[in-house]
């Protein structure tokens, strides 16, 4: 190993080969695992590699800090959210001048003047010096009188849990580790209940109730998941007469409920898995509500009595077109949040006479939601919107008369939308089918075949990546890039079918999708076919990872974010987070065909000797989701066969994990050094 910075670091290579099915796989680079993240042979790589990268950017270093001072600048001082109630108090969330991390404030809903703000939470002083911070729940007791939260200071994804006497302003000596960010209160205000996390897979599996001030020793088991392939989560029903144990995999759901009125409660289950049936439950006035694949992928929306739960009543029958993605009840009106043709819709449903209507938007492509709408006997819908081309704006509509009320719109100091163009086009795949593609650029930059192009994309888990808003992309279309979302199989933008076509053994639609979309938008003049750059991250680096080793000539550069490029080694080791949940997903490789299938496509093991595009990798050493040492091993097996002398950077945040710096402004470090990259690549800075 190279310890020079000038020169990239050569990890040294230790034989370690790996069999399963009768097939051996060499995998040389496997003493980059360290589960401990102290190992200091592995630690002196990982530095050794960060110092090449800092010293091949060496020449951008005044123009990364650019980059970063003009995203820093695009931030208002300070911020605070419009304010929301809840059960008799108007919440919000701030940012004082400067500050890194939130204020969580409170006052009474009679009050309206900013003089009555309580101080809930403060993450700055929460943090204490330390490197991350992560506030996974701030959840406030029925009679409003405490408080938990729950914190991850890793980036781990394991969070703390703590409560404070709200009364006197005091923390109270509970506390509760090793749990998922979630905690819901039972109506007594003095228990509730939280989920435990496996110590060594991470897998949340267990539901807990603690009543306050008892120690965690005579804490009740209430629920523990057996099937490792299961995750399990708990939130309160709208009613807020149940807590609803919430027990899914990538195919399969359950639900089981707790009488929030009762503090000794058992649960009860209410409809029994049963496999390739996925259902959300809800429960008001009187009834249960359930989104349900029963009858269709894109799900439908039904009710059934406390009595009767399995004569259910239809509310939205399920549809090819349209899926149904999630819904609000209110006292007379009911929302739902569903999707057609890759757009997400509201639609609003009158209760008492069944009259419905969309809400009307004026873009190419956008992205809306409902948010903070904890008081059911409202009027008043509060949604967030937001396009490639418009900040996330909330609004408020009155469900009755259509009177509309702009509460709060992104403040981005500097941008002016006339200046932007967005379009959404369709695409045809090599299969014929058409993939749908989400455009953005500046219109003074646009020079047809001329603009250097990035195309993002994810493809996985059903996910839908949205034409949303996006302050540091601007960095890159007020030079001239044109930025594209390849909304490819294997996400969820199209429906379920979507999602399926791209998992499992139809993987490689992914990638082929992906593929055909670059090829498309270069055909159309959208880009210069010489300055193509790839993104994506996680699942979506595993994306870039796979069209790397297939058509490498096609990119100029690929930025992959922590990325899932050693899926059979992982998917093998039932030890790690997320492998036994995922094989839903990705496959089985304990199972011979799953196991040629994955390999075949695995971006580690299908590196090979050719030329490679110009590429940088980011990881975070405490990534839980991602170990680092998959991107890690996969830059050294990278170095080892790559034929060019194109640049290959490893960047390793050796104090976070999956999502990067936590800091409001700290999190922009890394994106600079991103875009530095980018941006240093087109305009021949770089390479």
């Amino acid at each position: 190993m190279a310890r020079s910075p000038v020169f990239p670091p050569q990890a040294a290579k230790q034989q370690h080969p790996l069999s399963q099915h009768g097939d051996v796989r060499p995998d040389d680079y496997f003493w980059l695992r360290d589960d401990s993240r102290q190992s200091p042979e592995v630690l002196e790589y990982l530095r050794a590699e960060n110092a090449y990268c800092m010293q091949t950017m060496a020449p951008l270093e005044q123009f990364q800090q650019a980059l970063y001072d003009e995203m820093v600048a695009r931030l208002p001082k300070k911020e605070s959210s419009a304010p929301w109630v809840r059960n008799g108090y108007r919440y919000r969330q701030c940012f004082d001048e400067n500050a890194e991390y939130s204020v969580w404030q409170r006052q009474p809903a009679e009050c309206d003047g900013d003089d009555a703000w309580q101080t809930l939470l403060d993450c700055n002083q929460r943090v204490e010096g330390g490197a991350y911070y992560d506030l996974g729940a701030l959840s406030v007791s029925p009679n409003n009188c405490l408080m938990a939260i729950t914190e991850d200071r890793i980036s781990r994804r394991q969070y703390q849990l703590h409560l404070k006497d709200l009364v006197n302003g005091t923390w109270l000596n509970d506390t509760i580790t090793e749990l998922s960010g979630s905690v819901v209160w039972a109506n007594d205000s003095a228990s509730f209940y939280y989920v435990k996390k496996h110590s060594v897979t991470l897998l949340p599996y267990q539901v807990w109730r603690h009543r306050v001030g008892d120690t965690t020793e005579n804490d009740e088991l209430v629920y523990q998941e057996e099937d490792n392939r299961f995750y399990v989560g708990i939130y309160k029903s709208r009613s807020t007469e149940c807590v609803i144990i919430a027990v899914h995999s990538t195919t399969t759901s359950e639900a089981w409920i707790l009488d929030a009125n009762d503090s000794s409660a058992a649960p009860e289950c209410f409809l029994k898995r049963e496999a390739q049936h996925e259902y959300d439950l809800d429960h008001f006035q009187g009834k249960f509500w359930v989104r349900s694949n029963r009858d269709g992928k894109n799900f439908g929306l039904y009710t059934c009595s406390q009595a009767k739960r399995d004569d259910w009543d239809i509310v939205q029958v399920a549809s090819n077109t349209v899926m149904v993605e999630d819904f609000t009840l209110f006292n007379h009106w009911l929302v739902i949040e569903e999707r057609e043709n890759g757009l997400t819709q509201l639609r609003l449903i009158d209760r008492t006479n069944g009259h419905q209507q969309r809400l009307e938007f004026d873009d190419p492509a956008w992205v809306v939601w409902t948010s903070n709408n904890h008081e059911p006997g409202s009027e008043w819908l509060r949604y967030v919107y937001t396009s490639m081309t418009r900040p996330q704006t909330v609004f408020e509509i009155n469900m009755g008369t259509g009177e509309r009320r702009l509460l709060k719109q992104q403040e981005v100091y500097g941008f002016e939308s006339e200046h932007y163009q967005s379009d959404r086009i369709w695409i045809e795949a090599r299969d014929g089918v058409h993939v749908p593609v989400s455009l953005v650029w500046r219109k003074d930059l646009f020079r047809t075949g001329q603009n250097p192009l990035l195309v993002y994309g994810y493809g996985a888990y059903g996910e839908s990546i949205d034409a949303d808003f996006s302050t540091t992309r601007l960095s890159l279309l007020d030079r001239g890039f044109v930025y594209a979302i390849a909304h490819v199989r294997g996400g969820g933008e199209l429906g379920q079918s979507w999602y399926e076509d791209g998992k499992l053994s139809r993987k490689a639609n992914t990638f082929n999708d992906f593929i055909d979309v670059c090829e498309a938008l270069l055909a159309r003049g959208i880009g210069d076919s010489n300055q193509l750059y790839a993104m994506g991250g996680s699942a979506g680096g595993l994306l870039v990872g796979a069209v790397a080793n297939l058509r490498p000539e096609l990119f100029r550069g690929v930025l992959a974010q922590v990325p899932f490029v050693d899926v059979v080694t992982s998917m093998l080791d039932e030890s790690l987070p997320l492998t036994t949940g995922e094989y839903e997903e990705w496959g089985d490789p304990h199972i011979p065909e799953d196991y040629w299938a994955i390999k075949s496509w695995s971006p580690y093991d299908q590196v090979k000797r050719q030329a490679y595009p110009h590429m940088m990798v980011t990881t975070g050493l405490h990534d839980s989701q991602v170990q680092y040492w998959e991107p890690a091993k996969w830059v050294a097996r990278l170095r080892e066969l790559k034929t060019d002398q194109h640049l290959l950077l490893l960047w390793t945040d050796l104090e976070t994990g999956h999502g990067g710096k936590s800091g409001r402004y700290q999190y922009y470090d890394t994106v600079a050094l991103e875009c530095a990259f980018l941006i240093g690549l087109a305009e021949k800075r770089l390479g």
